[in-house]
């Protein structure tokens, strides 16, 4: 059986209208400023759905692999990536079981593109000790989750369990022949210091943390109770 995220990424024609997807300039702006503006450093983006940052960092001379799950959304991307001439390689991968051993610089995993969506806590960290693998010594992993802090802040409506941090909800996507599908979904939320111990447990040596405001990623400022998002820099 197909877990919702599997079910919602495929054949999504709305994904590039949703409202998270509006910001990728400023966001790979942001990610440009974390790595110096390194032309030399090998990418990975985890997660990355249609590649919508993949193919931006590609447009500024980046070399960049991305994965997802989704083989639909990444046709998508390689179409994009076709028409523009553009070399970033998509593969479909499961960051749950990515094996990839000190081959990239830097990680990205934006958006819930990958991590805090899955149905169980140990996925997540799973995906975290397959990151650090991943990278070369000394590389960055630039990483966004839901903000329990925000979460907790909010009226209680009975979605969202206090206990495990765990939402609860359902979204509606409209299926090939018309018709609306109702999905069964569950999204994990963290808060900077547990989040910080699970990069500290995978064996990330240090762990900063960014808000995620409504005008961007923002280095300068730390995540709140505003912040729907929080942001994470992990060095290797």
């Amino acid at each position: 059986m197909k877990q919702w995220y599997e079910e919602l990424y495929e054949d999504y024609q709305a994904f590039d209208n949703e409202p998270h997807t509006q910001s990728t300039i400023s966001e790979v702006d942001f990610i440009e400023q974390v790595i110096d503006h390194d032309q030399s450093r090998r990418i990975l983006d985890v997660g990355c759905g249609s590649g919508r940052h993949s193919l931006e960092l590609s447009r500024r001379g980046y070399a960049v692999v991305g994965v997802d799950l989704s083989e639909s959304m990444l046709a998508r991307g390689r179409k994009i990536a076709k028409a523009e001439n553009l070399k970033v390689e998509f593969f479909q991968r499961d960051a749950r079981r990515l094996k990839i051993h000190e081959g990239f610089d830097v990680i990205i995993m934006l958006c819930e593109g990958a991590f805090s969506l899955m149905e169980e806590d140990e996925m997540d960290i799973s995906i975290l000790e397959n990151a650090f693998l991943a990278l070369h010594p000394k590389g960055k992993l630039i990483l966004t989750a839901p903000n329990a802090v925000f979460k907790l802040t909010q009226p209680l409506d009975g979605s969202f369990d206090p206990v495990t941090f765990r939402e609860i909800f359902k979204m509606e996507k409209k299926i090939s022949d018309g018709r609306n599908k109702m999905l069964d979904c569950t999204q994990r939320y963290y808060t900077c210091p547990e989040l910080n111990w699970l990069l500290k447990q995978v064996r990330f040596k240090s762990v900063d943390f960014f808000a995620c405001t409504k005008s961007g990623y923002n280095l300068d400022t730390k995540p709140d109770k505003k912040h729907f998002e929080l942001g994470a820099i992990a060095i290797k």
